[in-house]
């Protein structure tokens, strides 16, 4: 299989979505996706699993992003359509590829949208502690699929703003940070209980800078690539692009930049500020770096800040869940309904469908709420994983089904071919064995095997039938 007359035929099949999402808002759909629970509430876990080393984690995790994005980029430009990396691994691969990656991402990101609303839960704990966080998951939950359901234009338009509100409030906090830090401890609020303690010597005090050794910066390295899920969400709205290929080019490029530069400078920030020793998922790192300064009113205007981010991301993975579905159910691997649109071009009941993640995430949240977000993290996990790791192994077939048909050159070319894309698929694989002997993540894996093995089995089974069908129908 090679080249875009082949691929037509997936194309035609996903038509109908209206195409009218800007390069601009793309970008912010792609960093409202990324910078979210992942930044703000979980690398409070991977500083306490690595300490200040958690910069090198982020760095890996940038660079394995860095790479993906490069593949994602070339592959898109050339083939822009909602399913995405999902379709391309169905034409490049073969079918089975496509449906695996389709159905592990949709639900893994399912579940992720669970992860997001759980940690809503927790932000809202900060003005009412006494408030259920089931209600939180529930009020916050239907507005998010009410903004969804009426037209890709309004969620573009809301999930701009979310992502500007975030975007702006990390770039204060990068400065308001770095004042602070330059200028401790005189430049401290009255009562600070970090006066003592905030400046660069939190690098090495408490342990040094790899306190709890190598094997600890690769545990927090997780949940830093984790962090950086739902980047790939540009290749996915490029089917709703209203100039693919000069919105894919832009936009990749732009958003790579950005979260690499928040997250290792906001970081570098907060184990400069507050010794890593007190910092945890119990609350936003950053919220604790606010109250430990004693800045007036910061630490409340930053937690609204988070919820915020918390549900920009969450909006985002309704969305990209949304458009897997609509995928799979146009490439008849799922009932035909989940791929018909409204009248404002939404495919609604695979909506509905995808926000059953946030039934589970409500039940999570009465039965274990003091760990339910870790919990969801590692369930939500493997989808992702796997689709990035396929993503590399699809870039490679594709690179090489052009080679061999002679294809025209790619408007966009991944640099260092073949080795980075083979690096790139060698760091995910470890990354994704790596969860197995890690005791937050050891889901990851229990969850994700059988339900790869359970979709293959399905797939089977399915196969056989359409067979059987072909069969009877030409033997009449």
């Amino acid at each position: 299989m090679s080249g875009a007359a082949g691929f037509d035929n997936i194309i035609e099949r996903e038509q109908g979505l209206r195409r009218t999402l800007s390069a601009r808002r793309m970008t912010m759909i792609a960093i409202g996706g990324a910078i979210g629970t992942g930044l703000f509430l979980g690398s409070g876990f991977a500083i306490s699993q690595a300490g200040p080393a958690v910069l090198l984690s982020y760095a890996f995790g940038a660079f394995i992003a860095l790479l993906l994005m490069g593949c994602l980029a070339e592959m898109t430009v050339a083939h822009p359509t909602s399913g995405s990396f999902g379709a391309y691994a169905e034409y490049y691969i073969g079918p089975l590829a496509g449906y695996l990656v389709r159905y592990a991402y949709w639900f893994g990101n399912v579940l992720a949208v669970g992860t997001e609303v759980t940690a809503v839960g927790l932000y809202m704990h900060f003005w009412f502690p006494a408030l259920p966080g089931w209600l939180s998951v529930v009020v916050f939950s239907g507005f998010l699929i009410l903004v969804n359901a009426l037209s890709v234009k309004v969620f573009g338009a809301i999930e701009y703003w979310f992502s500007s509100i975030k975007v702006a409030a990390i770039v204060l906090f990068i400065l308001l940070g770095s004042y602070l830090l330059l200028r401790a401890p005189a430049a401290l609020g009255a009562g600070s209980t970090a006066a003592p303690t905030a400046g660069f010597h939190n690098y090495f005090d408490h342990g040094g800078f790899l306190p709890r050794g190598l094997w600890g910066a690769w545990v927090a390295a997780i949940m830093a690539i984790y962090s950086y899920f739902s980047i790939e969400m540009i290749a996915v709205a490029a089917g709703e692009a209203a100039q693919p290929e000069v919105a894919v080019t832009r936009a990749f490029r732009s958003t790579v930049l950005r979260l690499i530069l928040f997250y290792l400078l906001t970081l570098a920030l907060v184990v400069a500020l507050v010794p890593w020793t007190q910092v945890g998922i119990d609350e936003s790192p950053f919220v604790k770096v606010m109250r430990a300064l004693a800045v007036p009113g910061a630490a409340a205007i930053l937690n609204f800040v988070i919820l915020v981010a918390a549900l920009s991301a969450m909006n985002s993975q309704l969305y990209i869940t949304t458009r897997m579905m609509f995928s799979l159910s146009r490439a008849g691997h799922a009932p035909r309904r989940f791929g018909a649109l409204n009248r404002r071009g939404v495919p609604l009941q695979a909506l509905l469908l995808s926000s059953i993640g946030i039934a589970v995430a409500t039940v999570l949240s009465v039965l274990v709420p003091d760990s339910a977000f870790i919990v969801m993290v590692s369930l939500s996990a493997f989808g992702t994983l796997f689709a990035w790791l396929m993503i590399f192994v699809t870039h490679y077939a594709f690179r090489r089904a052009r080679e061999r048909a002679d294809a025209p050159p790619l408007r966009f070319r991944m640099r260092g071919f073949p080795f980075t894309t083979l690096l790139g698929a060698a760091l995910m694989l470890a990354v994704l064995l790596s969860t197995a002997f890690t005791a937050a993540f050891r889901m990851t894996l229990v969850f994700g095997l059988p339900l790869l093995a359970a979709l293959c089995a399905i797939y089977w089974i399915g196969y056989r039938q359409d067979v059987r069908r072909i069969s009877s129908s030409d033997a009449g």
